[in-house]
């Protein structure tokens, strides 16, 4: 059996897990870096028998499974992948399986950005270093609103934060109720009340087809010259061009990012130059008691699946 696990950007994959408890044939191969070329990616993968993904970093389209004849098992942190076709691994016999992990590190980066957007705190770094003094002004987070595009498990964790602060809480998502909303302490809003209306506006929607793109230039015009968005979900839920230009303009007063649309982030992306924008690589799980949960959880669904008993499966 041939494990090979991708994109372990951070080299720690091998340490994360007791990968021990594999059966003696079995053998591991990690790569550090990331492949976009279809070929080469199939290429990589040609003898495995088991391929080991970190979230989205590398998806699984139905095109590359089908020149993988090997391929018999994808383990996937979380219970959930939109990058890999579930349907095509069916069709070829290719289990995929999840693992359940905790959703604080993700709220508690997305925390962190709101704290950084809202004292700009990169930028302050930069001045002292360069030798200026309190060149700038920040915001108070107590009294201020925070407007949350979703509410499920991320975005009701974000709520409780939020009311530490002493901050109001508004949020929208398409199928958010006012029960559900009432529920975290939290008032239903309209979309365009929620960037109207909101201070800061946090993203916490899962991407589908549905809510691609669904903050664009009219959401950006709403939150205002004194409004600051932050992103730790899906980068295509956000029109990144629309936010470059808002930035440009000083239509926004700021923006923070953890996600975009091309990971990693090209080196000629607009996103690099644009004003007032915090860029974070796509840490929000990545933490070092996630990776141990993620990398050990899916060590489990190997074992379970090499025992004909598969568990976590997402097909």
């Amino acid at each position: 059996m041939k494990i090979v696990i991708l994109d372990d950007y951070q080299d720690v994959a091998l340490a994360s897990a007791p990968w021990e408890q594999l059966p003696p044939e079995a053998s591991i191969e990690r790569f550090t870096d990331h492949l976009d070329n279809q070929d080469a990616l199939a290429e990589r993968l040609r003898d495995a028998d088991v391929v080991v993904v970190m979230r989205e970093r590398t998806p699984m389209t139905a095109e590359l499974l089908e020149r993988l004849p090997r391929l018999r098992l994808i383990a996937t942190t979380g219970m959930a992948n939109a990058s890999i076709d579930l349907d095509a691994a069916r069709r070829l016999g290719i289990a995929v399986c999840g693992t359940r992990q905790s959703t604080n590190a993700t709220a508690e980066l997305a925390w962190a950005l709101i704290m950084a957007v809202a004292r700009d705190i990169p930028q302050n770094d930069c001045d002292i270093r360069n030798g200026k003094w309190q060149a700038g002004l920040g915001i108070d987070l107590a009294g201020s609103t925070l407007g949350l595009l979703g509410l499920g498990k991320l975005g009701s964790l974000m709520a409780r934060y939020a009311e530490v602060f002493g901050m109001k809480v508004i949020a929208w998502s398409p199928h958010l109720t006012e029960e559900c909303a009432a529920e975290h302490g939290v008032e239903l809003v309209t979309k365009s009340e929620l960037f109207r209306r909101g201070d800061i506006v946090s993203i916490h929607l899962r991407l589908s087809d549905a809510v691609r793109g669904i903050v664009g230039a009219a959401e950006l015009e709403l939150l205002g010259p004194e409004g600051r968005l932050v992103n730790t979900s899906r980068g295509p839920l956000v029109d990144e061009a629309a936010l470059v230009r808002a930035l440009s303009g000083g239509r926004i007063a700021a923006s923070a990012l953890d996600v975009f649309d091309v990971e990693p982030l090209p080196a000629d992306s607009p996103l690099r130059s644009a004003p007032n924008l915090i860029l974070s690589p796509h840490i929000g799980f990545v933490t070092q008691r996630a990776h141990r949960l993620g990398y050990t959880q899916m060590l489990d669904d190997i074992l379970a699946f090499s025992k004909g008993e598969p568990i976590n499966q997402l097909n």
